[in-house]
């Protein structure tokens, strides 16, 4: 009976600390930098913790999801590039998926220019949708909603 209470209190103890315990290795925050009178850089920025990574924009067909930027319709806006990739970029053969993928760990900055058609205030808003893998094991695809004043 006692080794039945101590198996039943060890993994009332684990399942804590699965549900309490998870820190989500992946962080992200969302600004923008105005740099001329009606034109933006906009930062999506994440921060990935260690042993993590979340992956390119640019990925294989067959691979892990690719990071995607998906803005709402603002006839105010004219999105004037892609998200560029700022980081240090790795690439390495993943035979789980049977592609070459590429991949950011630590700090990644995705950074697109955004103009503003008239003087008037607005605000981007969208959402991205990523992956965060380890060596042993991914997360399920997540996505974050952004919205971001441009004035």
């Amino acid at each position: 009976m006692k080794q039945k209470i101590t198996i039943c209190i060890s993994l009332l103890l684990l399942i804590i600390q699965y549900a309490f315990g998870q820190n989500e290795p992946g962080v992200w925050t969302f600004s923008a930098k105005k740099i001329s009178a009606k034109e933006y850089e906009v930062h999506y920025s994440i921060k990935v913790q260690s042993p993590w990574h979340v992956y390119s924009q640019f990925t294989e067909d067959g691979g892990p999801l690719p990071t995607q930027f998906t803005l709402s319709k603002n006839p105010l806006l004219i999105i004037k590039s892609m998200p560029a990739e700022i980081g240090v970029l790795k690439t390495k053969y993943e035979e789980v998926f049977d592609v070459g993928v590429k991949y950011f760990e630590g700090n990644v900055d995705f950074v697109q220019r955004v103009e503003i058609k008239s003087n008037a205030k607005t605000v981007l808003k969208g959402n991205v949708e990523y992956m965060l893998c380890n060596e042993s094991q991914c997360l399920p695809p997540a996505k974050q909603a952004f919205s971001i004043a441009l004035q």
